[in-house]
């Protein structure tokens, strides 16, 4: 048995956040129905590789899930998510402030509906000061949360992590606020309203490492480098790059005896600890001429000899090659029925020391409608009538967004 065995999540997201959190959840045992406009979906189904008309991002964050195409802005639309949400026990929405108030859906009113309901906000910048409604997409959060100025720390300028990681931090965080909502929910019998911005998600993150020299304000704090400029340096060999962790004075030995360096750690500008960080740019020149003399495999093996904490810099290719991933069972390889054979990565995840395998196919858009409205009790002649309007709805929002702007 799963851990959120039973539990029900309603999810409105567009790209990451919401639809990875509610993924998670689904993984570890809740049923997550993806409520999305009527139009054209979730954005995310559009970007990137795709096949069968789903991306591989979508499917990366929307597996084992329900797909339910309505017309939100309409009374049937909103009847609908009402009784939806009268059974829920989490609600999760990634959309800016506001909104699901104007459709009738927000916090309060499906909170009177069901008091047991967690609802789960998610915002770019949060519900009050001067960003509240600005969009917010993850370069915008990593320029303004630090993670730019993190990465570009000893180079010409800020740099970007070329990874969605403020949002998939987020989406980390929102689960975990859940699921935390959900045992406090054993113990009162009530759900709550939980605020969320990517924005405080993204500083939380990254401040312990990230601000450490930023965090001690008296004046006779003593300030070193942030283990950004320490631990995080390529290493290039004579036939790849490494990298090469050496964080302690017995590590840093063993990487000296691994380059035949010894005679380095008696030299005045380098014998104790404290002088070795303050001369560490010199002493990284004279490494990186040292480590140019080696090949990868030999010098990684001598390193493996003198306990040093190093690795490959791996291509794609060789990361899903990895004999770890084999040994973990970390990787899954499936055929979907749109999108063909693909890879998935298994939940990272052990309860009860089994890996808990990935949820089904993600849907196509909407494949779910008819079978949800039908378990909400709606006979097939409403439900033919909510899809002619829907279809109906659609084409009109379509043929207006399509108009030439004046």
């Amino acid at each position: 048995m799963q851990p959120l065995d039973g539990i029900k999540v309603l999810e409105f997201s567009t790209m990451i956040t919401a639809s990875l959190a509610a993924m998670m959840m689904g993984e570890q045992g809740a049923s997550v129905i993806k409520v999305e406009p009527i139009e054209l979906g979730d954005p995310m189904r559009y970007l990137g590789s795709s096949k069968g008309g789903i991306s591989a991002l979508f499917a990366n964050c929307n597996r084992g899930k329900q797909s339910l195409s309505l017309d939100l802005k309409s009374a049937d639309g909103r009847a609908v998510i009402e009784k939806l949400a009268a059974e829920a026990d989490v609600l999760l929405c990634n959309y800016r402030p506001g909104v699901m108030d104007k459709l009738g859906l927000g916090s309060e009113q499906l909170r009177s509906l069901n008091p047991r309901l967690i609802y789960c906000a998610i915002t770019g910048f949060g519900t009050k000061g001067p960003h509240r409604d600005m969009p917010a997409y993850d370069p915008v959060i990593q320029a303004q949360s630090g993670f730019a100025a993190v990465q570009g720390a000893g180079k010409a300028g800020p740099e970007f992590v070329r990874n969605l990681t403020c949002d998939k931090v987020t989406a980390y965080t929102a689960c975990q606020a859940a699921t935390a909502a959900l045992l406090q929910r054993e113990k009162t019998g009530e759900g709550q309203h939980i605020d969320l911005s990517m924005m405080d998600a993204g500083l939380f993150f990254l401040f312990p490492d990230g601000f450490m020299h930023k965090t001690l304000l008296d004046e006779d704090a003593e300030h070193n480098p942030p283990l950004s400029e320490l631990l995080y340096d390529l290493t290039v060999t004579k036939d790849g790059g490494i990298t090469v962790s050496a964080a302690n004075q017995a590590q840093q030995i063993g990487l000296m005896a691994a380059i035949d360096q010894l005679h380095l750690l008696a030299d005045e500008r380098f014998n104790s600890q404290e002088k070795l960080i303050a001369n560490i740019d010199e002493l990284r020149e004279i490494l990186r001429n040292e480590f140019l003399k080696h090949e990868t495999e030999d010098l990684l093996e001598k390193l493996k000899e003198n306990d040093v904490p190093a690795a490959k810099c791996l291509d794609y290719e060789e990361v899903l090659a990895h004999p770890q991933y084999q040994a973990n069972a970390s990787i899954d390889r499936i055929e979907h029925p749109r999108m063909g054979n693909m890879i998935q990565i298994k939940p990272p995840a052990q309860f009860g020391g089994q890996r808990a395998e990935p949820g089904g196919a993600s849907p196509a858009h909407g494949e779910h409608t008819v079978e949800i409205l039908a378990r909400l009790g709606l006979g097939d002649a409403e439900i033919e009538r909510l899809f002619a309007e829907n279809l109906a709805r659609g084409a009109k929002r379509r043929e207006v967004n399509a108009l030439p702007c004046a």
